[in-house]
């Protein structure tokens, strides 16, 4: 966390702490594939506004008992094997309590009341991170299904849904080598989202307080 850093952005998102995610699966299913790797960064917010990644935690993912691998899935991410040991891979209940343990800080710090994930797609992300959670009952900071979904956002704010073509679109660099590793897909994310947050007081300074309306010129006398 900046220096400057109090409980800023417990007031900006209504009590709610963002938190970035990015999950690399073996398919589709979250209840039957297996979650391969798990990264997240919390979102800080400096007093004058701005907000910030912050946090950033990953961990690679050993599938658990009886999941279903997808072969096409794992050549897309680019992971061979998911139990090779150079990916010093952790169990899946350990590494669900690596990413949320920070997170857990956090909201303390910042008395915030709940995590809400950020995600590009975020209703996957969220239904990984929620089935994970509940087959190793740990408890997870998310919300239960609300979510800041960037793919929206970012179609609101540039015209673009595909997140490498958003963040270019954002004046953010993007390197496709690098693409499709939850690190990087959420670091990514994280400064669209920041971006898009940032942008936005300059997009509703015009905005009418509620109640009131801006006088009719036309409208004689």
């Amino acid at each position: 966390m900046q220096p400057d850093d109090k409980n800023y952005i417990r007031e900006r998102f209504r009590g709610f702490l963002p938190v970035v995610v990015d999950v690399e699966t073996a398919g589709f299913d979250a209840e039957k594939n297996a979650l391969i790797e798990i990264a997240a960064v919390t979102i800080g917010m400096n007093a004058a506004g701005k907000v910030y990644p912050s946090i950033a935690v990953q961990s690679n993912v050993l599938p658990f008992d009886g999941a279903q691998l997808d072969k096409s899935a794992l050549k897309f991410i680019g992971v061979e094997d998911p139990t090779h040991p150079f990916r010093f891979a952790l169990s899946e209940r350990n590494a669900l309590k690596k990413c949320f343990d920070p997170i857990y800080r956090e909201l303390k710090l910042t008395g915030c009341t709940r995590a809400i994930l950020v995600g590009h797609n975020a209703f996957f992300d969220l239904g990984f991170i929620r089935a994970a959670a509940e087959r190793q009952k740990v408890k997870s900071p998310f919300h239960k299904f609300s979510t800041f979904d960037t793919v929206s956002l970012a179609g609101l704010a540039y015209g673009q849904t595909v997140l490498a073509k958003a963040t270019q679109a954002a004046g953010l660099d993007w390197d496709d080598a690098q693409a499709h590793s939850a690190a990087y897909d959420t670091d990514k994310t994280a400064e669209l989202f920041c971006r898009i947050v940032n942008d936005m007081p300059t997009l509703g300074q015009t905005a009418e307080p509620a109640g009131q309306k801006t006088p009719d010129s036309t409208r004689p006398g």
